[in-house]
């Protein structure tokens, strides 16, 4: 699925402009196993990108161009995702009919179950299933996109300014999940989400994906404002520190352990103010976990499941200390990591310790140059 896709590139790009960091992975095939060939991140000043938009074109053009300099990438054409409020996902059911027709009907249609105007949106769908109703009618099931053309001109027009061309644009929650699926370290966790649902979650700086796979379909995708700054921003206001200060507290002293000692494992220089840290932070994290059971419960308000016990967590967000622990005992699952690297080989010319410190950033990027990889 993706919003346009033109001619592929042989070693695929994946282009993941974030709210603080833009990420760029490139994948080669050897033998049908996927190596990272090149990998680069550039950090985005505050503002450029809001919410999952663009609101700085020149700025994220610019940087765009410096981070294909750092990293020596002479290939042009990228896979980028896309994930804000403007990019809307619904499953919807539809009598069964041939792809074309269903294409037509679509259009017709799609008025009914997304809030762009149609005018306005530019809309893709994949086929998930079909099925035969009560009424013994035969139903298709669709995934349905739509995203709002300013934005996805908004975005190609980056792109062209920085002297690159999108093979496909892609929503990025799908990308997060072909990367977790596809490098899982978990007990064959693609194979168990056939009968599972399993939530899927990417935890960025100013944006949340949340994204809930059911039997390998996707029966429903979020975004959420609700992010990795939210915990920063509490300590600023709380605290009244500066916002990379606050940041530095947030990374090293992290939440409190759900067991044991609460300033274990914490820096010396940080533990004075560990304590008043940890409760501001467990204040944002009861936020996040809120939001998250909201979209939870609407999902299990029309699911035939009563609860979702299985959460993959992956994101910048993520690497907040003991996060993983504290949404299990709030959320009632199994929390876990995600390991987009664990069937990716890394190529000899990077540094793999330097990598794998990355690793739960990655999952987009490399979910998105995944899309293309043959």
């Amino acid at each position: 699925m993706g919003f346009f896709k033109f001619k592929s590139s042989s070693e695929p790009i994946g282009l993941d402009i974030g709210t603080n960091t833009i990420r760029v992975a490139q994948l080669s095939n050897h033998q049908g196993v996927p190596i990272l060939s090149n990998y680069g991140t550039i950090e985005l000043p505050r503002g450029a990108v809001v919410n999952g938009e663009i609101l700085e074109p020149e700025v994220v053009g610019n940087s765009l161009i410096e981070l294909w300099k750092k990293v020596h990438l002479s290939e042009k054409r990228v896979v980028v995702g896309v994930t804000n409020q403007k990019v809307v996902v619904r499953l919807i059911e539809l009598p069964f009919m041939q792809k074309d027709e269903l294409r037509g009907a679509i259009q017709f249609q799609a008025q009914e179950f997304i809030p762009i105007p149609i005018e306005e949106a530019i809309l893709d769908f994949e086929v998930v299933g079909d099925f035969v109703n009560d009424d013994e009618e035969h139903m298709v099931e669709v995934l349905l996109v739509a995203a709002q053309k300013d934005m996805i001109e908004n975005t190609l027009k980056v792109l062209e300014f920085a002297g690159l061309k999108s093979t496909a644009i892609d929503v990025s929650s799908f990308a997060m999940v072909r990367a977790l699926l596809f490098g899982s370290s978990f007990d064959s966790l693609a194979e168990e989400t056939k009968d599972n649902v399993v939530a899927f979650m990417q935890l960025g700086a100013g944006i949340t994906n949340i994204v809930i796979v059911d039997g390998t379909v996707t029966r429903f995708s979020r975004v959420s404002t609700v992010a990795g700054n939210n915990f920063t921003q509490g300590l600023v206001d709380t605290l009244g520190l500066p916002f990379d200060e606050a940041e530095e507290l947030k990374i090293n002293v992290g939440l409190a352990p759900q067991k044991g000692k609460k300033d274990a494992g914490i820096p010396k220089k940080y533990k004075e103010k560990a304590k008043d840290v940890q409760e501001i932070l467990e204040g944002e994290a009861t936020k996040f976990v809120s939001e998250i059971r909201r979209s939870f419960d609407y999902y299990l308000s029309q699911a035939p499941v009563k609860d979702i016990k299985r959460v993959v967590l992956t994101g910048s967000g993520a690497i907040l200390k003991n996060l993983d622990s504290f949404m299990s005992k709030n959320l009632k699952a199994d929390v876990s990591y995600g390991h987009p690297l664990d069937k990716i080989k890394i190529g000899s010319g990077l540094s793999e310790e330097e990598i794998k410190k990355d690793e739960l950033s990655m999952a987009i990027c490399l979910g998105l140059a995944l899309r293309e990889f043959k």
